[in-house]
Parts: C-alpha cells; structure tokens; sequence
C-alpha cells in the first residue's frame, strides 16, 4: 500500500477485486474500497497531523472523521441491523460533536480511534457475510438512517454506507492534502 517513507506504493488494495459479482459482491467490494481509501489517506501521518483542523470554525480532521466513521459503523451494522444495545463510542446525547471535538494530538487517542474502527468494521463484515440475503430488514423508526421513519434492508444500508463514507472522501482528500501536499490514490 505504502513504502516505508509513506509514499504510495504501486500496489493499490482496491484493484483487481471482484468485477462480475452479484448484487452482494458488488456492494461490499465497493464499501472494502472505500473503507481501505480511508486508511490508505490516513497512512503515515502522526497524531499531530491526524487531529489537524480543516479550517476555522471547523472541527474536522483525519482522526475526527475516522472516529466519526467508527461511529456510524456501529450505528449502522451493529445498533440498527444487530439489533444491539450497544452505547456510543465518542458521542453522546449532550455532545453530539464528540467524535471530533474530542479528536485531539494524542497517539493513544488515534490509536483508540483505528482500534475502534477496525473492530466496527470487522463487525460489520462479518454481519453482512452471514446474512442470509440482503433483504433482511431493520427498523429505524425515528429515521436516523435514512429510512423514511421505517423498515430499511440490508440493501439499502450497504448503499447508504457507500455513500456515507463517498460523502467523507472528499473530506479526507482535502484534509491529506493540506496536511503535506499528498493528492491521489
């Protein structure tokens, strides 16, 4: 992915995955993709550089949005489709802007951060590899996910974490390339 300077190697993770797929293959290489441009924008930078802010007044940064994206992984899969009573990771009712208020330059907080995610994401993989079709539903009654205010299946929830992290990727771009220049990849 990376040399050991932090420079883009020539092999890139998201080539050469599956590209006559069903419908699950297709959604799932697509969210790995942009699941692994997250990691691959983030690639090297220390947590100085990780908890930079875009610009006044913005609390956006690299780490801020990977603790946002640990987040909504663990809303989306494990909360909404598990069904499971599973507390917020940096937010909360009063500080619904924890997950990058609270993203500061501590290597322990980064790391926290990428444990976090990585285990929402492995979470999720697992949910959606054992679910036994993509028609399986949820409900999300009070339309925090997009649903209208009701039932949403598996289907929906993969294309709407495409999106979530697609929205987020120009986000992380921006931010790597105003942290030390790197645009690509």
């Amino acid at each position: 992915m990376f040399t050991a300077d932090g420079r883009p190697s020539d092999d890139d993770p998201r080539e050469n995955g599956p590209t006559l797929g069903g419908e699950r293959t297709t959604l799932v290489e697509a969210l790995r993709c942009a699941r692994l441009t997250l990691e691959m924008k983030c690639a090297g930078l220390d947590a100085e550089a990780m908890a930079r802010r875009s610009v006044e007044p913005s609390t956006m940064s690299l780490l801020g949005l990977v603790r946002h994206l640990a987040e909504v992984e663990r809303a989306t899969f494990r909360v909404l489709m598990a069904g499971q009573d599973a507390p917020r990771l940096f937010t909360s009712d009063t500080d619904r802007d924890g997950d990058f208020d609270g993203a500061v330059p501590d290597p322990q907080v980064v790391a926290e951060a990428w444990d976090a995610w990585r285990a929402e994401v492995d979470f999720a993989e697992r949910f959606v590899a054992e679910a036994p079709s993509l028609d399986i539903t949820c409900d999300d009654p009070l339309n925090q996910h997009g649903s209208g205010g009701g039932a949403m299946s598996l289907r929906e929830v993969l294309v709407g974490s495409i999106w979530e992290y697609g929205r987020h990727m120009g986000h992380v771009d921006l931010l790597r390339e105003r942290i030390d220049g790197r645009i690509g990849q």
